[in-house]
């Protein structure tokens, strides 16, 4: 695993990062992305067409942003099977975040809900965004398809994505990206929640 704080300072700052204690923070020569993915059943398919129509989310940043804010309090609710609940399912998603971690980008935050995933990762010039989600979503539902016992779709079709504008815009993902199952009172602080950077940071050596 190659979390920010764990790595070594000058190769840090050599890839354009460097700690401030608690958490660290961009300068600016690689942008780091806040990436989405939910379960297909998390929020209805009609119910999403139905926002589509709504908002031109192809030709709005704005636009899209607020479908990505809608899905994302539909999502908090827990609607769905939220097979992620399933131990197992969520280790073995984090245990792949983690696997590509150095691989095809440095990944800075994450948490695994129920019904929908977030981290926070800066990909690699060589690898592409859309083929990283592509084959983290191919591996993981085959995996979990299997382990539930289950077929058919696993991942809704989208994932959402915000570059990350500056170090303030940085922290307020990190923070928000951890504090997912406290904001969605599956526990009382980020740091128990097994399935998260946060509870990672909060035992790894000082």
């Amino acid at each position: 695993m190659t979390l920010i704080k764990d790595l070594p300072q000058a190769k840090l700052r050599v890839a354009g990062w460097h700690s401030r204690g608690y958490l660290p923070h961009y300068d600016g020569r690689e942008l780091p992305q806040f990436i989405t993915l939910h379960l297909a059943d998390s929020v209805p398919r009609s119910v999403i067409e139905t926002w589509k129509r709504e908002l031109d989310t192809e030709n709005s940043t704005k636009d899209k942003m607020l479908l990505c804010a809608r899905i994302e309090k539909h999502a908090d609710q827990g609607y769905g099977e939220a097979f992620l609940q399933d131990h197992r399912v969520a280790e073995m998603l984090q245990r792949t975040l983690l696997n590509n971690d150095g691989k095809k980008y440095r990944l800075s935050a994450w948490v695994v809900m129920p019904n929908h995933v977030h981290l926070l990762a800066t990909r690699f010039v060589i690898c592409a965004l859309a083929e990283i989600m592509q084959s983290f979503k191919s591996i993981t539902s085959h995996k979990a398809n299997r382990t539930l016992g289950r077929s058919g779709q696993f991942w809704m079709p989208d994932y959402f994505d915000r570059y990350i504008r500056n170090a303030k815009h940085f922290k307020r993902v990190v923070e928000y990206i951890e504090n997912n199952p406290v904001k969605a009172g599956l526990w009382l602080r980020p740091s128990d929640w097994p399935y998260s950077s946060a509870w990672f940071r909060a035992r790894s050596t000082k």
